[in-house]
């Protein structure tokens, strides 16, 4: 088969490369679309290397047909088209992953959409239902509310009852997460995210916090808490290192989470997966939660994909397409 390598100077061809090995809980997937992460800008350029085990190729999640399936796979037959979680890989024609990663597509959706879903709606389900414990009339703050996650998490939070308050660059991009359903939308270029939550809701602040930048966000982010509130890190946009003011975590008796997924057993990966599809897909289906696409890109062209997505000028997401 054919996929995206990256070379010793960190530049992507289309190479020739062995065929993936279906294991006996394994499903081999022909990938149609593959969704395009800032992890995978992370790894490309060596500083999130894939797990032991994983597929070396770049890409953290897909969509597509099932061609093959390991002989102690159940729920899933060959020809049915299914979305995946993967520690790798998407970046392919194909990949073989582990079957309890896997989701029957949606209905409602396109195939293609579809490979562009699974892993926002992972994350955002982790963080916000698992860890965080977000409940209806919480208060949500949501950073890079027009990125794939950010438009995914909008979504779930009011379809769960939710309050939400995101920051996004520009007026187009705050059009965005109004439309979605964010309930105010902050210009983080122009306006402080910090005065602006706390106005909103009355000097309270916010109950959970759903942050991509990490360390430069710290301080601030929890200002921004209201007593008992729950600051979720999923990114480091924003730096690897910040100072932690205890004293306010104390006075608030707040919490602080940091979590990825693909650095999970896969038994608690597979448990986000099953969570996702008993209280994610029905959204979807339902027509409550929507794809946001911003762009596609035949899989060859990654480079031209990576480019969109380095330049911060997306709005939801961006995939990788392949097939008729």
């Amino acid at each position: 088969m054919k996929a995206i390598e990256v070379d010793s100077n960190f530049r992507l061809g289309w190479n020739t490369v062995p065929d993936p090995q279906v294991g006996e809980y394994d499903v081999l997937i022909d990938i149609r679309s593959s969704g395009v992460n800032r992890a995978d800008l992370a790894q490309r350029e060596g500083r999130y290397p894939p797990p032991p085990g994983a597929p070396p190729y770049l890409g953290l999640e897909c969509a597509g047909t099932v061609l093959a399936i390991g002989s102690n796979v159940t729920g899933i037959a060959v020809g049915d088209e299914v979305c995946a979680l993967l520690p790798g890989g998407g970046y392919a024609e194909r990949v073989a992953v582990d079957y309890r990663l896997t989701l029957l597509a949606p209905n409602g959706i396109s195939l293609i959409e579809a490979g562009g879903m699974v892993e926002a709606a992972c994350t955002v389900w982790s963080n916000l239902v698992e860890m965080g414990g977000i409940t209806s009339g919480d208060v949500l703050l949501v950073h890079g509310g027009a990125s794939g996650i950010g438009t995914i998490a909008i979504q779930i939070a009011k379809a769960l009852g939710a309050t939400v308050i995101a920051t996004a660059s520009g007026q187009e991009k705050g059009a965005l997460c109004r439309r979605l359903g964010a309930d105010l939308a902050i210009d983080y270029t122009t306006e402080d995210f910090v005065v602006q939550s706390r106005e909103f809701t009355g000097g309270r602040g916010v109950d959970l916090i759903l942050d991509v930048r990490g360390g430069d966000y710290l301080v601030r982010n929890l200002d921004s808490l209201a007593r008992r509130g729950r600051l979720l890190i999923i990114g480091t946009l924003g730096g690897r290192e910040g100072v932690l003011p205890i004293g306010a975590l104390l006075q608030k008796a707040s919490s602080v989470t940091a979590a990825t997924l693909r650095s999970r057993p896969l038994c608690e990966r597979a448990e986000v997966v099953a969570g996702v599809g008993r209280d994610v897909w029905p959204l979807i289906e339902r027509g409550e939660v929507i794809p946001v696409l911003d762009s596609t890109f035949e899989l060859e062209d990654a480079e031209a994909a990576h480019a969109r997505l380095s330049s911060g000028k997306h709005a939801g997401k961006i995939l990788l397409i392949q097939g008729a």
